[in-house]
């Protein structure tokens, strides 16, 4: 029996082919509504897309931009876990759904076949840490799935001239594979743990990847500075803010809540500062302080650690239940409310001792559209959207006593409050439109700046911000 990658039907009229092939790790997934936003921006600007899934998405709770989108999505066979199970019964038990795509590839494609295969067999041995005495089984599975697309690139729709891929590792390794088994080109995205975890391109596989690709984006200028160091050679690299639609994210025409509410929003893992943000409330609590504290997010997982046990006990050890309190995530529609709700946002991100760390939270960047005060941390691409005393309150990381008397300073005062606030939208409506930075975007994936599918005439180039 055939097993070929299952592809969901539009609501929407589709064009008569597809010109992007975009791979995704999971979509959609609720927290990545900055990758969802630029796919719906580049439809609107005229880009076709075909959109790959390696794995369907785990929550139900889906952004309204998603039923915007009109791109159709092919999700790849499901594959069983590779952790603690022998190779061969691995694969006896999963290669089976990309057998015939595989076959397929091989004929069409022989001598493209062989060398990939080959390279990805030799990666198996050549990226697998010092200690390990067995090859590195996850560059299979990443041929495998490359296969799926390529059949279906090849086959069902032979107007794909394009690969993207999202995030630096596991996709790109896909990505790369693709490209090789089709002779079409590949560009990614890299945005922050993706570049600095060693663990996730050991050796010189990022710098393998950058050499293949045609162009590379990331996220913050920070980043790409620090990819130029690590890999000097190759694609060019472009910084690309993601960027947001300001005027979905208005300013609160409505009373201060009372008592003060601090809003804090992202996954309960180490790098976001949670802990010391509740450390923060305790200083804030015994000055006297009156105000009540909201983290929205949801558990780690087991790659990232999940903190939420740790968050837990140092509220119930400090008693401050009825002051701090944990919040399922929430659809972005849901978030604006809640921004427009609270009187301060902070999100205090820190550098973990292997390099993992935030980009720009694009929560940060929303909370400033909302006209907020937000009071962060001076680490990774975070200043290039926040200027201290200009636009936010900036501290260093780790210091729940900084933290506590910017909260403080802000909650005393009003005045404070509204002038960071309104510097605060005036700047992303100046530099992380998404209309704009998506532009950037589409004349990288376009042959000619303007190959008569998007007139940049129907898109201001001033954005055009109310409230």
């Amino acid at each position: 029996m055939s097993h070929a990658p299952h592809q969901t039907t539009s609501h929407f009229p589709l064009k008569d082919f597809s010109s992007i092939a975009y791979l995704l790790m999971e979509y959609p997934r609720v927290s990545e509504s900055f990758i969802i936003n630029e796919i719906y921006q580049l439809e609107r600007m005229g880009a076709s897309l075909q959109l790959f899934s390696v794995k369907k998405p785990k929550d139900a709770k889906v952004h309204e931009t998603v039923n915007k989108i009109g791109a159709p999505v092919t999700y790849l066979p499901s594959v069983t876990s590779l952790s603690g199970t022998p190779f061969r019964e691995w694969l006896k038990t999963n290669l089976p759904a990309f057998l015939s795509a595989h076959c397929a590839i091989a004929l069409r494609r022989p001598l493209a076949y062989v060398r990939v295969l080959g390279e990805a067999i030799g990666m198996m041995w050549r990226y697998r840490e010092p200690e390990e005495r067995h090859p590195r089984k996850v560059f299979f599975k990443e041929f495998l799935q490359a296969g799926a697309i390529a059949h279906h690139l090849l086959n069902a729709n032979p107007f794909i001239r394009h690969i993207h891929s999202h995030f630096c590792h596991g996709t790109t390794t896909i990505a790369m594979f693709t490209s090789r088994l089709t002779g079409l080109p590949f560009s990614f995205t890299a945005h922050a743990k993706d570049i600095f975890l060693k663990s996730l391109n050991p050796g010189d596989l990022l710098q393998r990847k950058r050499r293949r690709a045609t162009f590379l984006v990331t996220c913050t200028d920070a980043n790409r500075h620090y990819l130029n160091t690590i890999c000097p050679d190759g694609a060019p690299i472009h910084t690309i803010y993601h960027g947001l639609a300001p005027d979905v994210f208005s300013p609160t025409s409505g009373s201060p809540s009372q008592p003060p509410l601090i809003l804090s929003v992202g996954r309960f893992v180490e790098k976001k500062g949670f802990a010391c943000l509740v450390e923060a409330c305790r200083i804030l609590r015994d000055q006297g302080h009156a105000f009540q504290c909201h983290l929205i997010g949801d558990p780690g997982d087991s790659v990232t650690g999940d903190m939420t046990p740790i968050i837990c006990s140092m509220i119930e050890a400090w008693n401050l239940q009825d002051v701090v309190h944990l919040k399922p995530s929430v659809t972005q529609a849901q978030l604006r409310l809640r921004y427009q709700e609270c009187t301060i946002f902070t999100l205090p991100c820190q550098i973990l001792d292997n390099g993992d760390r935030d980009g720009i939270p694009n929560v940060l960047a929303e909370a400033m559209a909302t006209g907020l005060p937000v009071v962060s941390t001076e680490i990774s691409g975070i200043p290039e959207l926040v200027t201290h005393r200009h636009n936010g309150l900036l501290i260093p990381q780790k210091d729940a006593q900084a933290l506590a008397e910017a909260l403080a300073e802000l909650l005393r005062n009003p005045a404070l409050r509204t002038s960071l606030g309104q510097a605060a939208r005036e700047t992303i409506c100046r530099i992380f439109d998404s209309q704009q930075t998506t532009i950037r975007l589409k004349t990288l994936f376009d042959p000619l700046p303007n190959n008569g599918s998007y007139d940049a005439t129907t898109v201001p180039h001033e954005s055009v911000c109310h409230g």
